[in-house]
């Protein structure tokens, strides 16, 4: 009976399977059930569970609930692979209104306005005519979301520009049109101008349905239901089921030079080291490696406005989450966006440049709030207006510092930045941004911060909003209160002086850096274990297993490890001079470092990842450097002695002077770095970013005042 219906529906006309006339569907919902013979293996409890539905008024459903739908569908790893989101609908119109909505109201209040004058000049007709022209405008009108996922963001579109059509046509009638009013049979406002791209074939497919569902339900409110004209569906191909930010011919497998599969350790599966005991990856788990023929740039239509949630995928996961095949043609397609930026970013450069070029008017899109962060940032700033959001200078006063009055001066002319390409047709101004938002993954129950940005094209000022406060709501998502500020909106969405614009000065280059990054837990020992491998008793030993601190070290209780550097050794130095040092690094850092995909890490397992060949050299001869953590609550500078090993998460400053630690630590450098720097996670911790905090920091120059440079030398010794 399900496949007589289906077939029914398809077509029209009597249905046996109900006994009665049903409507011509058509469009491609019901296409092929019939000559398939396909039918849901459905059991009775769920035949039951539609039966209760089938009883239920379906006429005010919101249709967005079916993005929850698709979230429970799906399965949790493939939620993660997609980032797929569920977006509340209150964040969906937080950003719909100012990228779609907003415009076309000032249009239509400038149509308004112009009919105005000619009716009350008697001109009827002009200004009816006034009024059609932006009603062509509006159902000639086109919105993209390229990462459409279950078309909440389309959905809630459609129903903003049904709305406003219904105020064309009532203001239509009080200028005395004597027409019926615009339905199907007219021009009108359609799913066809609401486009969507979404990679999921369900969530495809389910977007065409919520926006069908979201139409009629329109439809008949406003004109009743004998009004659905047949057919009810069209199959306008609005929503493509693909792939937005990158095309192919055709995905193949890397093969070695016997024809076989090249593979990799999975990423999943691990096994107990028989030595060690612990964890290490399982080469029996491998996944064949990919490799995308003919990669490119997705194209995107062009339309007026593009809006959406592209997937939340950090530029550090896009290898594991999307492999390995994906994560390079990527790279190597898309060279004009970092390759530190986060995924999302492709989706905005895109949107960017598509209305540099008058392709879009506006594009807005939800990300992580991770946009004002440098590696995110770099994409936001080429795009931004230079005579606007891009050239603020920025003044330093060192006035409020007891002591520091007077005292500043430039060390030295400002580093050659090598400069970034505009995009190639016009620059654009972030129009309405949001830096820090609620949100909730849905995926995971996570709560995660959002940013919203809105996009235009050329230099002006626009609207930031700063959420000022917070009320849990029942689905995860937050009831929030919001200030509003004007005025030019810089690419670390802020407005006042451009501090996100500084340039690096000379002075202070090749002094700071991150510290070590160790790619392998295995290279961190206890005292105990240190002793064990021979330091005290094994002679040079002690120049490569040192003290090592990271961020919790710092600012909690300290972990009293120790780290074994082995930078400047080969292996079979290693092997040589300290075997017991090479058994522990081979049994507990190679197993890791074998399968990992960067060739380099792969090749040198027994030194660090990233070694900081920069760092080393600045340090040399020191007695101590000054340390502060990456991410912080609390801004805090502290020396180490130069032997102690500092962590990734540490920023080390190879400078030995108390001078500098006081000028660190004072009040002015802790308010630059809060504005220059960037924030991290759901608790917006200071990130201190060491190519704006510290390298664009114009210091004072105390070599002509040393009793200043005494004063300020004892009370950080002291401190």
């Amino acid at each position: 009976m399900l496949r007589v219906l289906w077939a029914d529906m398809d077509r029209g006309g009597f249905s046996a399977a109900l006994a009665r006339d049903v409507l011509r569907f058509n469009g491609k919902l019901f296409k092929g059930s019939a000559a398939d013979g396909y039918v849901l293996p459905l059991s009775r409890e769920q035949i039951d569970g539609l039966l209760r539905a089938a009883q239920a008024n379906w006429r005010e459903v919101e249709p967005a609930i079916f993005g929850t739908l698709l979230e429970r569908a799906l399965a949790p790893d493939e939620r993660h692979a997609l980032g797929a989101h569920y977006t509340p609908r209150a964040y969906v119109e937080r950003l719909v209104m100012p990228t779609v909505v907003q415009p076309l109201r000032e249009d239509w209040a400038n149509a308004q306005a112009a009919a105005l004058l000619l009716a009350s000049e008697g001109k009827l007709a002009e200004a009816r005519a006034e009024l059609k022209r932006f009603h062509h405008q509006l159902c000639s009108t086109r919105v993209l979301d390229p990462a459409c996922g279950s078309g909440n963001f389309l959905y809630v579109t459609l129903e903003h520009l049904k709305r406003l059509e219904g105020e064309v046509l009532n203001q239509l009638q009080m200028y005395g049109e004597t027409q019926d009013r615009l339905g199907f049979a007219g021009e009108t406002v359609t799913l066809q101008q609401l486009l969507g791209i979404e990679i999921n074939g369900r969530a495809a497919a389910l977007a065409e349905l919520v926006l069908w569902i979201g139409f009629l339900q329109w439809h008949v409110r406003t004109l009743g239901n004998d009004s659905v004209a047949e057919p009810v569906i069209h199959d306008y191909g609005n929503i493509e089921c693909r792939d937005a930010v990158l095309a192919y011919d055709r995905m193949d497998y890397v093969l070695d030079a016997q024809g076989r599969a090249v593979t990799r350790w999975d990423g999943v599966h691990f096994k107990t080291h028989p030595v060690t005991g612990e964890d290490v990856p399982d080469e029996g788990f491998q996944v064949a490696l990919e490799k995308y023929v003919n990669p490119r740039k997705a194209q995107w239509p062009t339309v007026d406005f593009i809006v959406g949630n592209p997937p939340f995928i950090g530029a550090s996961t896009v290898r594991r989450a999307l492999g390995d095949g994906y994560a390079d043609a990527l790279r190597s397609t898309w060279n004009d966006v970092p390759q530190s930026a986060d995924f999302v970013m492709h989706w905005w450069h895109a949107a960017a440049q598509k209305v540099a070029r008058g392709e879009a008017r506006r594009f807005g899109f939800i990300t992580t709030n991770s946009l004002p962060q440098t590696f995110n940032r770099r994409v936001v700033e080429r795009a931004l207006a230079a005579g606007g959001a891009g050239g603020a200078g920025v003044a330093v006063g060192w006035g409020g510092e007891a002591g520091l009055a007077g005292a500043l001066m430039l060390r030295n002319t400002q580093k050659s930045v090598a400069s970034q390409p505009h995009l190639a047709a016009g620059s654009l101004s972030l129009v309405f941004a949001i830096a820090d938002h609620p949100w909730v993954d849905s995926a995971n129950g996570a709560a995660v911060r959002i940013s919203m940005t809105v996009g235009a094209l050329g230099a002006g000022e626009g609207e930031l909003l700063s959420v000022i406060r917070e009320t849990p709501l029942s689905d995860g998502s937050a009831e929030v209160g919001l200030s509003a500020r004007r005025g030019v909106v810089h690419a670390d969405l802020r407005v006042g002086a451009n501090v996100a614009a500084v340039k690096a000065l000379a002075a202070n280059a090749d002094v700071s850096s991150p510290g070590l990054k160790l790619h392998g837990a295995g290279f961190i020992v206890t005292r105990e274990e240190a002793a064990s491998l021979g330091l005290g008793s094994v002679p040079g030993l002690d120049a490569h297993i040192r003290e090592y601190r990271n961020g919790r070290d710092l600012t909690d209780r300290p972990r009293d490890v120790m780290v074994i550097d082995l930078f400047g050794l080969t292996a079979d130095a290693v092997r040589q001079r300290f075997p017991a040092v090479y058994q522990w690094v081979l049994a507990r850092v190679k197993p890791e470092r074998d399968q990992n995909p960067r060739a380099t890490y792969r090749d040198n397992w027994w030194v660090f990842g990233e070694p900081r060949r920069v760092l080393r050299p600045a340090l040399a001869g020191q007695p101590r450097y000054i340390a502060t953590v990456e991410t912080a609550k609390h801004r805090t500078f502290q020396f180490l002695d130069a032997s102690i090993a500092p962590d990734n998460k540490l920023i080390a400053i190879a400078l030995p002077d108390a001078a500098t630690l006081g000028a660190l630590s004072s009040r002015v450098h802790v308010q630059w770095a809060l504005a220059s720097g960037s924030k991290l996670g759901v608790g917006n911790d200071p990130v201190y970013v060491k190519t704006k905090c510290f390298e664009a920091f114009p210091f004072p120059n105390l070599a002509d005042q040393p009793a200043l440079a005494a004063q300020i030398a004892s009370t950080a010794e002291e401190l």
